[in-house]
Protein backbone atom coordinates (compact mmCIF):
# COMPACT_ATOMS: atom_id res chain seq x y z
CA UNK A 1 0.00 0.00 0.00
CA UNK A 2 1.36 3.43 -0.86
CA UNK A 3 1.94 5.61 2.19
CA UNK A 4 2.11 9.36 2.46
CA UNK A 5 5.54 10.91 2.28
CA UNK A 6 6.56 12.19 5.70
CA UNK A 7 7.09 15.91 6.08
CA UNK A 8 10.64 16.66 7.16
CA UNK A 9 11.86 19.62 9.16
CA UNK A 10 13.46 20.99 6.03
CA UNK A 11 10.16 20.74 4.18
CA UNK A 12 8.45 22.58 7.02
CA UNK A 13 10.52 25.66 6.37
CA UNK A 14 9.36 25.59 2.76
CA UNK A 15 5.66 25.27 3.48
CA UNK A 16 3.55 27.53 1.26
CA UNK A 17 2.17 30.68 2.84
CA UNK A 18 -1.44 31.78 2.91
CA UNK A 19 -1.84 35.51 3.32
CA UNK A 20 -4.74 36.58 5.53
CA UNK A 21 -5.35 40.21 6.35
CA UNK A 22 -4.66 40.76 10.05
CA UNK A 23 -7.59 42.42 11.85
CA UNK A 24 -6.83 45.19 14.29
CA UNK A 25 -8.93 43.70 17.07
CA UNK A 26 -7.82 40.67 19.06
CA UNK A 27 -11.46 39.63 19.44
CA UNK A 28 -11.45 37.84 16.09
CA UNK A 29 -10.96 34.06 15.96
CA UNK A 30 -9.57 32.74 12.67
CA UNK A 31 -10.25 29.06 12.11
CA UNK A 32 -9.40 26.49 9.40
CA UNK A 33 -12.23 23.90 9.22
CA UNK A 34 -11.76 20.31 8.12
CA UNK A 35 -13.75 21.02 4.93
CA UNK A 36 -15.65 23.78 3.17
CA UNK A 37 -19.02 24.92 4.49
CA UNK A 38 -21.08 23.12 1.85
CA UNK A 39 -24.49 24.51 2.85
CA UNK A 40 -26.38 26.37 5.56
CA UNK A 41 -29.01 23.82 6.58
CA UNK A 42 -27.94 21.53 9.46
CA UNK A 43 -31.23 19.61 9.28
CA UNK A 44 -31.41 18.83 5.56
CA UNK A 45 -27.66 18.10 5.22
CA UNK A 46 -25.93 15.52 7.43
CA UNK A 47 -22.42 16.93 7.78
CA UNK A 48 -20.20 17.59 10.79
CA UNK A 49 -19.04 20.88 9.28
CA UNK A 50 -22.61 22.10 8.80
CA UNK A 51 -23.51 20.75 12.27
CA UNK A 52 -20.75 22.97 13.70
CA UNK A 53 -22.22 25.96 11.86
CA UNK A 54 -25.65 24.99 13.22
CA UNK A 55 -24.54 25.19 16.83
CA UNK A 56 -23.20 28.68 16.22
CA UNK A 57 -26.35 30.02 14.59
CA UNK A 58 -29.10 28.10 16.41
CA UNK A 59 -29.95 27.11 19.95
CA UNK A 60 -31.85 24.08 21.21
CA UNK A 61 -34.48 23.54 23.88
CA UNK A 62 -32.13 21.20 25.73
CA UNK A 63 -28.41 20.49 25.51
CA UNK A 64 -26.27 17.68 26.86
CA UNK A 65 -23.58 18.02 29.50
CA UNK A 66 -20.26 16.18 29.62
CA UNK A 67 -22.05 13.08 30.99
CA UNK A 68 -24.60 13.17 28.14
CA UNK A 69 -27.42 14.21 30.49
CA UNK A 70 -30.06 16.60 29.07
CA UNK A 71 -30.04 20.11 30.54
CA UNK A 72 -32.35 23.08 29.79
CA UNK A 73 -31.12 25.59 27.23
CA UNK A 74 -33.95 27.62 25.67
CA UNK A 75 -36.36 25.77 27.93
CA UNK A 76 -37.08 26.99 31.44
CA UNK A 77 -38.20 23.47 32.30
CA UNK A 78 -40.88 20.86 31.71
CA UNK A 79 -43.80 19.18 33.45
CA UNK A 80 -45.00 15.60 32.95
CA UNK A 81 -48.73 14.92 33.23
CA UNK A 82 -51.19 12.13 32.43
CA UNK A 83 -48.91 9.41 33.81
CA UNK A 84 -46.04 10.57 31.60
CA UNK A 85 -48.05 10.73 28.37
CA UNK A 86 -48.08 14.52 28.31
CA UNK A 87 -44.96 16.70 28.47
CA UNK A 88 -45.33 20.48 28.62
CA UNK A 89 -42.14 22.46 27.94
CA UNK A 90 -41.97 26.13 28.91
CA UNK A 91 -39.62 28.55 27.17
CA UNK A 92 -37.48 31.06 29.00
CA UNK A 93 -38.98 34.53 28.50
CA UNK A 94 -37.17 37.14 26.42
CA UNK A 95 -35.66 34.83 23.79
CA UNK A 96 -35.39 36.32 20.33
CA UNK A 97 -34.14 35.50 16.84
CA UNK A 98 -31.39 37.35 15.04
CA UNK A 99 -33.96 39.51 13.25
CA UNK A 100 -35.35 40.74 16.58
CA UNK A 101 -38.54 38.64 16.48
CA UNK A 102 -39.53 36.82 19.66
CA UNK A 103 -39.00 33.08 19.89
CA UNK A 104 -42.40 31.49 20.49
CA UNK A 105 -43.66 28.00 21.13
CA UNK A 106 -45.04 27.99 17.59
CA UNK A 107 -41.50 28.44 16.22
CA UNK A 108 -40.35 25.52 18.34
CA UNK A 109 -43.17 23.27 17.16
CA UNK A 110 -42.44 24.03 13.48
CA UNK A 111 -38.71 23.48 14.01
CA UNK A 112 -39.18 20.19 15.86
CA UNK A 113 -41.60 18.84 13.27
CA UNK A 114 -39.08 19.55 10.52
CA UNK A 115 -36.27 17.99 12.57
CA UNK A 116 -38.36 14.89 13.31
CA UNK A 117 -38.56 14.13 9.60
CA UNK A 118 -34.76 13.86 9.23
CA UNK A 119 -33.36 12.82 12.61
CA UNK A 120 -33.35 9.10 13.57
CA UNK A 121 -34.03 10.09 17.17
CA UNK A 122 -36.67 12.56 16.01
CA UNK A 123 -38.36 9.90 13.92
CA UNK A 124 -38.49 7.59 16.95
CA UNK A 125 -40.07 10.43 18.92
CA UNK A 126 -42.56 11.21 16.13
CA UNK A 127 -43.69 7.58 16.06
CA UNK A 128 -44.55 7.85 19.75
CA UNK A 129 -46.28 11.24 19.51
CA UNK A 130 -50.01 11.77 18.98
CA UNK A 131 -49.74 15.57 18.91
CA UNK A 132 -47.14 18.30 19.19
CA UNK A 133 -48.71 21.74 19.56
CA UNK A 134 -48.18 25.21 21.02
CA UNK A 135 -50.43 25.95 24.01
CA UNK A 136 -49.51 29.65 24.07
CA UNK A 137 -46.47 31.77 23.22
CA UNK A 138 -44.27 30.15 25.85
CA UNK A 139 -45.57 26.59 26.17
CA UNK A 140 -45.57 23.61 23.83
CA UNK A 141 -46.92 20.16 24.57
CA UNK A 142 -46.11 16.65 23.45
CA UNK A 143 -49.10 14.31 23.76
CA UNK A 144 -47.55 10.84 23.61
CA UNK A 145 -49.04 7.47 22.74
CA UNK A 146 -47.29 6.09 25.81
CA UNK A 147 -44.63 7.37 28.22
CA UNK A 148 -41.29 7.96 26.53
CA UNK A 149 -38.53 8.44 29.13
CA UNK A 150 -36.01 9.49 26.46
CA UNK A 151 -38.01 12.51 25.25
CA UNK A 152 -35.59 15.10 26.64
CA UNK A 153 -32.61 13.03 25.51
CA UNK A 154 -34.04 13.14 21.99
CA UNK A 155 -34.40 16.94 22.07
CA UNK A 156 -30.87 17.35 23.47
CA UNK A 157 -28.90 14.85 21.42
CA UNK A 158 -25.99 16.51 19.56
CA UNK A 159 -25.96 13.88 16.80
CA UNK A 160 -26.67 14.86 13.18
CA UNK A 161 -29.13 16.49 12.85
CA UNK A 162 -29.76 18.29 16.14
CA UNK A 163 -33.09 19.82 17.15
CA UNK A 164 -32.22 23.40 16.25
CA UNK A 165 -34.85 26.11 16.76
CA UNK A 166 -35.44 28.47 13.83
CA UNK A 167 -38.28 30.86 12.94
CA UNK A 168 -41.50 29.10 11.91
CA UNK A 169 -41.43 30.90 8.54
CA UNK A 170 -38.12 29.13 7.79
CA UNK A 171 -38.90 25.85 9.56
CA UNK A 172 -41.90 25.50 7.26
CA UNK A 173 -39.46 24.60 4.45
CA UNK A 174 -39.72 20.96 3.43
CA UNK A 175 -37.18 18.93 5.42
CA UNK A 176 -35.71 17.55 2.20
CA UNK A 177 -35.16 21.04 0.75
CA UNK A 178 -32.28 23.21 1.94
CA UNK A 179 -33.03 26.49 3.67
CA UNK A 180 -31.22 29.60 2.43
CA UNK A 181 -32.00 31.98 5.28
CA UNK A 182 -29.66 31.41 8.29
CA UNK A 183 -31.70 33.50 10.74
CA UNK A 184 -31.38 31.61 14.00
CA UNK A 185 -31.63 31.76 17.76
CA UNK A 186 -28.02 31.07 18.74
CA UNK A 187 -24.97 32.90 20.07
CA UNK A 188 -23.66 33.90 16.62
CA UNK A 189 -25.17 35.51 13.53
CA UNK A 190 -24.06 34.31 10.11
CA UNK A 191 -22.77 37.16 7.90
CA UNK A 192 -24.27 36.23 4.56
CA UNK A 193 -22.71 39.22 2.76
CA UNK A 194 -19.21 37.89 3.48
CA UNK A 195 -19.87 34.23 2.61
CA UNK A 196 -17.64 33.02 -0.22
CA UNK A 197 -18.02 29.28 -0.63
CA UNK A 198 -14.61 27.67 -1.01
CA UNK A 199 -12.91 30.71 0.50
CA UNK A 200 -14.39 32.16 3.69
CA UNK A 201 -17.38 32.16 6.03
CA UNK A 202 -17.94 34.67 8.83
CA UNK A 203 -20.05 34.82 11.99
CA UNK A 204 -20.50 37.72 14.40
CA UNK A 205 -21.38 37.56 18.08
CA UNK A 206 -25.10 37.92 18.69
CA UNK A 207 -25.35 40.73 21.29
CA UNK A 208 -28.96 39.85 22.03
CA UNK A 209 -28.34 36.18 22.82
CA UNK A 210 -29.67 35.05 26.19
CA UNK A 211 -27.53 32.25 27.73
CA UNK A 212 -29.24 29.74 29.96
CA UNK A 213 -28.85 30.36 33.70
CA UNK A 214 -28.46 26.60 34.27
CA UNK A 215 -24.89 26.05 35.44
CA UNK A 216 -24.28 22.83 33.53
CA UNK A 217 -20.90 22.16 31.97
CA UNK A 218 -19.61 20.54 28.83
CA UNK A 219 -20.65 19.90 25.27
CA UNK A 220 -23.90 21.75 24.37
CA UNK A 221 -25.21 22.43 27.89
CA UNK A 222 -24.68 25.40 30.17
CA UNK A 223 -24.32 29.11 29.42
CA UNK A 224 -22.93 29.70 25.93
CA UNK A 225 -20.69 32.69 26.64
CA UNK A 226 -19.00 34.12 23.55
CA UNK A 227 -15.62 35.86 23.95
CA UNK A 228 -15.03 36.83 20.31
CA UNK A 229 -16.84 39.50 18.33
CA UNK A 230 -16.17 37.66 15.10
CA UNK A 231 -15.28 34.14 13.95
CA UNK A 232 -13.80 33.65 10.48
CA UNK A 233 -13.50 30.28 8.78
CA UNK A 234 -10.71 30.31 6.22
CA UNK A 235 -11.05 27.48 3.73
CA UNK A 236 -7.51 26.20 3.06
CA UNK A 237 -7.71 22.77 1.40
CA UNK A 238 -3.94 22.18 1.40
CA UNK A 239 -2.88 21.00 4.88
CA UNK A 240 0.68 22.26 4.48
CA UNK A 241 -0.54 25.74 3.64
CA UNK A 242 -2.93 25.70 6.61
CA UNK A 243 -0.12 24.55 8.93
CA UNK A 244 2.12 27.36 7.65
CA UNK A 245 -0.64 29.89 8.30
CA UNK A 246 -1.03 28.58 11.87
CA UNK A 247 2.73 28.71 12.54
CA UNK A 248 2.90 32.25 11.14
CA UNK A 249 0.04 33.45 13.33
CA UNK A 250 -2.19 34.14 10.34
CA UNK A 251 -4.84 31.77 11.73
CA UNK A 252 -5.54 30.77 15.34
CA UNK A 253 -6.97 27.27 15.10
CA UNK A 254 -6.58 24.37 12.62
CA UNK A 255 -9.39 21.85 13.14
CA UNK A 256 -8.01 18.57 11.78
CA UNK A 257 -4.81 17.46 10.13
CA UNK A 258 -2.85 14.45 8.85
CA UNK A 259 -0.25 12.67 11.04
CA UNK A 260 2.79 14.26 9.40
CA UNK A 261 1.34 17.74 9.99
CA UNK A 262 0.63 16.83 13.62
CA UNK A 263 4.28 15.85 14.04
CA UNK A 264 5.40 19.19 12.66
CA UNK A 265 3.06 21.24 14.83
CA UNK A 266 3.86 19.35 18.05
CA UNK A 267 7.41 20.73 17.82
CA UNK A 268 6.17 24.27 18.34
CA UNK A 269 5.87 25.17 22.02
CA UNK A 270 3.45 27.99 21.21
CA UNK A 271 0.80 25.55 20.00
CA UNK A 272 -1.58 23.19 21.77
CA UNK A 273 -2.01 19.93 19.80
CA UNK A 274 -4.65 17.62 21.29
CA UNK A 275 -7.72 15.50 20.61
CA UNK A 276 -10.66 17.73 19.75
CA UNK A 277 -13.09 15.27 21.39
CA UNK A 278 -12.61 12.85 24.32
CA UNK A 279 -14.60 10.35 22.24
CA UNK A 280 -12.98 8.84 19.14
CA UNK A 281 -14.55 9.08 15.69
CA UNK A 282 -15.71 5.70 14.30
CA UNK A 283 -14.88 4.77 10.73
CA UNK A 284 -17.03 2.79 8.29
CA UNK A 285 -16.44 0.64 5.22
CA UNK A 286 -19.97 1.01 3.88
CA UNK A 287 -21.71 -1.15 1.28
CA UNK A 288 -24.45 -0.22 -1.17
CA UNK A 289 -27.03 -2.92 -0.37
CA UNK A 290 -29.20 -2.01 -3.37
CA UNK A 291 -26.72 -3.01 -6.03
CA UNK A 292 -24.85 -6.24 -6.82
CA UNK A 293 -22.60 -7.70 -5.64
CA UNK A 294 -23.22 -6.28 -2.15
CA UNK A 295 -26.92 -7.10 -2.10
CA UNK A 296 -25.56 -10.56 -1.18
CA UNK A 297 -24.84 -10.74 2.61
CA UNK A 298 -22.37 -13.61 2.16
CA UNK A 299 -20.24 -11.42 -0.13
CA UNK A 300 -20.37 -8.61 2.46
CA UNK A 301 -19.25 -11.02 5.21
CA UNK A 302 -16.35 -12.31 3.09
CA UNK A 303 -14.55 -8.99 3.67
CA UNK A 304 -14.43 -9.52 7.43
CA UNK A 305 -11.43 -11.84 7.07
CA UNK A 306 -9.36 -9.17 5.30
CA UNK A 307 -10.36 -5.92 7.02
CA UNK A 308 -7.63 -4.64 9.33
CA UNK A 309 -8.87 -1.87 11.59
CA UNK A 310 -5.25 -0.99 12.40
CA UNK A 311 -4.53 -0.36 8.70
CA UNK A 312 -7.49 1.98 8.33
CA UNK A 313 -6.77 3.91 11.52
CA UNK A 314 -3.00 4.26 11.11
CA UNK A 315 -3.63 5.69 7.65
CA UNK A 316 -5.60 8.48 9.34
CA UNK A 317 -3.53 9.22 12.47
CA UNK A 318 -0.24 7.34 12.12
CA UNK A 319 1.15 4.37 14.03
CA UNK A 320 0.85 5.73 17.59
CA UNK A 321 -1.68 3.35 19.24
CA UNK A 322 -2.73 6.11 21.66
CA UNK A 323 -4.35 7.92 18.74
CA UNK A 324 -6.79 5.19 17.71
CA UNK A 325 -8.89 2.26 18.93
CA UNK A 326 -9.04 -1.17 17.28
CA UNK A 327 -11.39 -4.10 18.01
CA UNK A 328 -14.21 -1.59 17.61
CA UNK A 329 -17.81 -2.57 16.98
CA UNK A 330 -20.85 -0.50 16.05
CA UNK A 331 -20.88 1.79 19.10
CA UNK A 332 -18.42 4.51 20.08
CA UNK A 333 -15.58 3.28 22.30
CA UNK A 334 -15.95 4.86 25.73
CA UNK A 335 -19.72 5.20 25.30
CA UNK A 336 -22.22 3.29 27.43
CA UNK A 337 -23.32 0.92 24.62
CA UNK A 338 -19.84 -0.16 23.43
CA UNK A 339 -19.36 -3.94 23.63
CA UNK A 340 -17.50 -6.84 22.03
CA UNK A 341 -20.44 -9.02 20.89
CA UNK A 342 -19.89 -10.68 17.50
CA UNK A 343 -16.49 -9.11 16.83
CA UNK A 344 -14.50 -12.36 16.53
CA UNK A 345 -14.35 -12.20 12.68
CA UNK A 346 -12.52 -8.85 12.93
CA UNK A 347 -9.90 -10.19 15.34
CA UNK A 348 -6.86 -12.38 14.80
CA UNK A 349 -4.60 -12.63 11.75
CA UNK A 350 -5.98 -11.08 8.58
CA UNK A 351 -5.98 -13.19 5.40
CA UNK A 352 -6.39 -11.95 1.84
CA UNK A 353 -6.41 -15.55 0.58
CA UNK A 354 -9.23 -16.64 2.91
CA UNK A 355 -11.22 -13.57 1.91
CA UNK A 356 -10.69 -14.36 -1.79
CA UNK A 357 -11.93 -17.90 -1.23
CA UNK A 358 -14.95 -16.66 0.73
CA UNK A 359 -15.81 -14.21 -2.06
CA UNK A 360 -15.65 -17.00 -4.64
CA UNK A 361 -17.80 -19.32 -2.52
CA UNK A 362 -20.33 -16.53 -1.97
CA UNK A 363 -20.75 -16.05 -5.72
CA UNK A 364 -18.63 -13.06 -6.65
CA UNK A 365 -17.85 -13.48 -10.36
CA UNK A 366 -16.10 -10.30 -11.44
CA UNK A 367 -18.89 -7.72 -11.23
CA UNK A 368 -17.70 -4.12 -11.35
CA UNK A 369 -17.20 -2.55 -7.91
CA UNK A 370 -17.06 1.25 -7.66
CA UNK A 371 -15.34 2.81 -4.65
CA UNK A 372 -16.18 6.43 -3.79
CA UNK A 373 -13.55 8.43 -1.94
CA UNK A 374 -12.69 12.01 -1.07
CA UNK A 375 -9.66 14.11 -1.85
CA UNK A 376 -10.10 16.85 0.75
CA UNK A 377 -10.98 15.31 4.15
CA UNK A 378 -8.12 13.52 5.85
CA UNK A 379 -10.13 10.74 7.52
CA UNK A 380 -12.20 9.73 4.51
CA UNK A 381 -9.37 10.21 2.02
CA UNK A 382 -7.01 7.99 4.04
CA UNK A 383 -9.62 5.26 4.43
CA UNK A 384 -10.39 5.32 0.72
CA UNK A 385 -6.69 4.80 -0.03
CA UNK A 386 -6.59 1.76 2.27
CA UNK A 387 -9.84 0.41 0.81
CA UNK A 388 -8.61 0.80 -2.77
CA UNK A 389 -5.43 -1.10 -1.96
CA UNK A 390 -7.40 -3.86 -0.22
CA UNK A 391 -9.92 -4.26 -3.04
CA UNK A 392 -7.12 -4.52 -5.59
CA UNK A 393 -5.39 -7.24 -3.56
CA UNK A 394 -8.71 -9.11 -3.40
CA UNK A 395 -8.76 -9.07 -7.23
CA UNK A 396 -12.07 -7.23 -7.47
CA UNK A 397 -13.01 -5.58 -10.74
CA UNK A 398 -12.45 -2.11 -9.31
CA UNK A 399 -13.31 1.43 -10.38
CA UNK A 400 -12.05 4.12 -7.97
CA UNK A 401 -13.68 7.57 -8.06
CA UNK A 402 -11.96 10.22 -5.92
CA UNK A 403 -13.53 13.69 -5.72
CA UNK A 404 -14.09 16.49 -3.21
CA UNK A 405 -16.39 15.87 -0.26
CA UNK A 406 -19.22 17.98 -1.66
CA UNK A 407 -19.36 15.78 -4.76
CA UNK A 408 -19.17 12.56 -2.72
CA UNK A 409 -21.95 13.79 -0.42
CA UNK A 410 -24.20 14.27 -3.43
CA UNK A 411 -23.16 11.17 -5.34
CA UNK A 412 -23.69 8.80 -2.41
CA UNK A 413 -27.40 9.68 -2.62
CA UNK A 414 -27.57 8.01 -6.06
CA UNK A 415 -29.58 4.79 -5.72
CA UNK A 416 -29.10 3.81 -9.35
CA UNK A 417 -26.87 1.10 -10.87
CA UNK A 418 -23.24 1.76 -11.62
CA UNK A 419 -23.87 2.60 -15.27
CA UNK A 420 -26.13 5.42 -14.04
CA UNK A 421 -23.60 6.93 -11.66
CA UNK A 422 -24.22 4.61 -8.71
CA UNK A 423 -21.63 3.24 -6.31
CA UNK A 424 -20.66 0.08 -4.43
CA UNK A 425 -18.47 0.99 -1.43
CA UNK A 426 -17.61 4.23 0.35
CA UNK A 427 -15.63 4.95 3.50
CA UNK A 428 -16.77 7.51 6.05
CA UNK A 429 -16.01 8.68 9.57
CA UNK A 430 -18.61 10.07 11.94
CA UNK A 431 -18.66 12.01 15.17
CA UNK A 432 -18.45 9.70 18.18
CA UNK A 433 -21.60 11.36 19.52
CA UNK A 434 -23.55 10.03 16.54
CA UNK A 435 -22.79 6.41 17.48
CA UNK A 436 -23.46 6.61 21.22
CA UNK A 437 -26.69 4.62 21.02
CA UNK A 438 -28.65 2.58 18.43
CA UNK A 439 -31.13 5.37 17.67
CA UNK A 440 -28.81 8.35 17.16
CA UNK A 441 -26.70 5.96 15.06
CA UNK A 442 -28.02 6.78 11.58
CA UNK A 443 -25.48 4.50 9.86
CA UNK A 444 -26.86 1.51 11.78
CA UNK A 445 -30.42 2.18 10.70
CA UNK A 446 -31.51 -0.62 8.35
CA UNK A 447 -35.02 -0.01 7.07
CA UNK A 448 -34.28 0.06 3.37
CA UNK A 449 -35.30 3.17 1.48
CA UNK A 450 -35.47 5.26 4.67
CA UNK A 451 -31.96 4.28 5.80
CA UNK A 452 -28.77 6.24 5.24
CA UNK A 453 -27.06 5.90 1.82
CA UNK A 454 -26.25 2.24 1.39
CA UNK A 455 -29.90 1.53 2.22
CA UNK A 456 -29.56 -1.75 4.20
CA UNK A 457 -32.81 -3.65 4.73
CA UNK A 458 -32.33 -5.77 7.87
CA UNK A 459 -35.73 -6.23 9.63
CA UNK A 460 -34.41 -8.06 12.71
CA UNK A 461 -31.89 -5.32 13.36
CA UNK A 462 -34.69 -2.74 13.16
CA UNK A 463 -36.79 -4.73 15.62
CA UNK A 464 -33.92 -4.74 18.10
CA UNK A 465 -33.35 -1.00 17.67
CA UNK A 466 -37.04 -0.38 18.40
CA UNK A 467 -36.85 -2.61 21.47
CA UNK A 468 -33.88 -0.63 22.77
CA UNK A 469 -36.04 2.49 22.99
CA UNK A 470 -38.47 0.66 25.26
CA UNK A 471 -35.77 -0.75 27.57
CA UNK A 472 -36.56 -0.18 31.23
CA UNK A 473 -33.07 0.78 32.42
CA UNK A 474 -29.41 1.08 31.46
CA UNK A 475 -28.71 -2.60 32.08
CA UNK A 476 -31.50 -3.61 29.70
CA UNK A 477 -30.22 -1.12 27.11
CA UNK A 478 -26.71 -2.57 27.31
CA UNK A 479 -28.03 -6.12 26.92
CA UNK A 480 -29.98 -5.10 23.82
CA UNK A 481 -26.95 -3.24 22.45
CA UNK A 482 -25.05 -6.55 22.53
CA UNK A 483 -27.84 -8.24 20.58
CA UNK A 484 -27.92 -5.35 18.10
CA UNK A 485 -24.20 -5.56 17.47
CA UNK A 486 -24.26 -9.35 17.03
CA UNK A 487 -27.07 -9.00 14.50
CA UNK A 488 -25.31 -6.13 12.71
CA UNK A 489 -22.20 -8.30 12.34
CA UNK A 490 -24.33 -10.78 10.41
CA UNK A 491 -26.18 -8.33 8.16
CA UNK A 492 -23.32 -5.78 7.93
CA UNK A 493 -24.87 -2.42 7.11
CA UNK A 494 -21.16 -1.57 7.07
CA UNK A 495 -17.92 -2.94 8.50
CA UNK A 496 -16.45 -0.94 11.42
CA UNK A 497 -12.92 0.20 10.57
CA UNK A 498 -11.90 1.29 14.07
CA UNK A 499 -12.08 4.69 15.73
CA UNK A 500 -9.54 7.50 15.85
CA UNK A 501 -8.97 10.57 17.98
CA UNK A 502 -9.25 13.64 15.79
CA UNK A 503 -6.32 15.94 16.50
CA UNK A 504 -6.72 19.69 16.50
CA UNK A 505 -4.13 22.45 16.92
CA UNK A 506 -4.45 26.03 18.12
CA UNK A 507 -2.33 28.75 19.64
CA UNK A 508 -1.60 28.17 23.30
CA UNK A 509 -3.12 31.53 24.23
CA UNK A 510 -6.55 30.11 23.37
CA UNK A 511 -7.97 28.54 26.52
CA UNK A 512 -11.22 27.07 27.89
CA UNK A 513 -12.09 25.28 24.67
CA UNK A 514 -15.21 23.14 25.10
CA UNK A 515 -14.21 19.57 24.24
CA UNK A 516 -16.36 17.68 21.75
CA UNK A 517 -16.23 19.32 18.32
CA UNK A 518 -15.43 22.75 16.88
CA UNK A 519 -17.34 24.79 19.49
CA UNK A 520 -16.96 28.56 19.49
CA UNK A 521 -18.45 29.58 22.83
CA UNK A 522 -16.35 29.28 26.00
CA UNK A 523 -13.05 29.52 24.14
CA UNK A 524 -11.18 32.76 24.82
CA UNK A 525 -7.81 34.40 24.26
CA UNK A 526 -5.61 35.07 27.28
Amino acid sequence: MQRRSILTAAAASALPRFAIAQPAASRVLRFVPQADLGGLDPVAISSNVIRNHGYMVYDTLYGVDAQFRPQPQMAAGHVLEDDGKSCIITLRPGLQFHDGERVTANDCVASLKRWMRRSPMGQALAARTDELAALDDLRLRFRLKRPFPMLLDALAVPANPSAFIMPARIAGTDAFQQIRDPTGSGPFRFVMSEFRQGNRAVWERNPDYSPTPVAAHGLTAGPKIVHFDRVEWHIIPDAGTAAAALLAGEVDWFEQMAPEIQTLLRRNRNLTVEAIDPLPLPGQFRFNHRQPPFDNPAIRRAFLQAISQEDFMTAIVGPDPKLYEANVGFFTPGGPMANDAGLEPLKGPRSIERAKQALKEAGYNGQLVRLLGTTDINSTTAQAQVAADLLKRLDLNLDVVLTDWGTVAQRRMNKGPLDQGGWSIACFASSGMDFINPVTHAQLRSDGEAAAPGWPDLPKLEQLRAAWLEASDLAAQKALARQIQAEAMQGLPYIPTGAYYSITAHHRNLVDRVKGFAIFWGIRRT
